[in-house]
């Protein structure tokens, strides 16, 4: 069951400045407890779905920002993952990536993609785009469980 308040965050980028600039924008609001950090796709599924080792923990995040080009497993290849399994179909996922090739717009959206941001280049949008999307998807969205 998830968890109907729950706080944690789980950002799937590889890009260090980008991951840096994420932690910076969100980290003086306190609608987030946690931000976890997958840096490749491989990762991220296993954040999600375990590994022998490690059963996976998707009931405890409220929102996943995913951006599409990642190592290992690209972030359309995530995305249909988690809209395939009955534990995660229902996770709001929100892309944040440099494309903004129509393919990719279209491709996240009919697999289900809750929002698709592309990323500013400049600094002080990127940190405001951010904290708007954490605090609407943390915040004001109510997700269906």
């Amino acid at each position: 069951m998830i968890l109907r308040y729950a706080t944690r965050l789980l950002l799937v980028e590889d890009e260090p400045n980008d991951i840096e600039l994420i932690q910076l924008a969100l980290e003086n609001y306190h609608f987030v407890n946690q931000i976890d950090i997958a840096e490749d796709g491989e990762q991220a599924l296993q954040y999600l779905f375990g590994t022998d080792e490690y059963p996976g923990i998707p009931e405890l995040f409220r929102l996943i920002l995913l951006d599409l080009q990642l190592p290992k497993i690209n972030g359309i290849k995530v995305l249909e993952a988690i809209r395939s399994d009955p534990r995660t179909k229902n996770l709001v996922v929100v892309v944040m990536t440099s494309s903004g090739e129509d393919k990719d717009l279209e491709t996240c959206y009919n697999l289900g993609v809750n929002s698709y941001i592309i990323k500013p280049f400049d600094f002080k949008q990127f940190m405001e785009i951010a904290q708007q999307v954490g605090f609407y998807w943390m915040m004001l969205n109510e997700p269906p469980y």
